[in-house]
């Protein structure tokens, strides 16, 4: 049995269910950072506070500078890929969003606030959008 060499996947050749994790994937990214970021900036602090301790024990302008973020990171693991404008934004947006993360993991660690499991799912989802659309199943820009 003869066996040519190997090759690496092309956007006709890549496996089916890994385009379909990364869709999946940065759909639910763009759902949560965008929805919770507009939910945070647009919900008054008194209600957050309520939901979310720190966000009374902190400058307002914490809040709504990560909510920011939050809304940026959303829009940019999901609109470069989908309109194929410079996907490879679509990269860097994953990234940004594990940093992002990353930083709530160590401020709630910092106060004593142990529950990260969901910031931890976030950072494994946002890493798997970053390698996947880096390596294996980049989108072709538009031409």
């Amino acid at each position: 049995m003869k066996t040519g060499p190997r090759q690496h996947p092309t956007p006709t050749t890549r496996p089916r269910a890994l385009h379909a994790g990364l869709w999946t994937a940065q759909i639910l990214l763009a759902l949560v950072f965008v929805g919770g970021g507009i939910w945070k900036l647009t919900t008054p602090i008194a209600e957050l506070a309520e939901v979310f301790p720190w966000v009374g024990q902190t400058p307002p302008a914490l809040l709504y500078t990560t909510s920011g973020f939050d809304v940026l990171g959303g829009l940019g693991v999901l609109l470069p890929a989908l309109t194929r404008i410079q996907p490879r934004l679509t990269v860097l947006a994953a990234l940004g969003c594990v940093a992002l993360q990353t930083s709530a993991i160590a401020f709630h660690l910092s106060r004593d606030e142990t529950d990260v499991a969901f910031n931890v799912v976030l950072i494994a989802l946002a890493a798997f959008v970053a390698w996947g659309r880096h390596t294996r199943a980049p989108v072709t820009p538009r031409s």
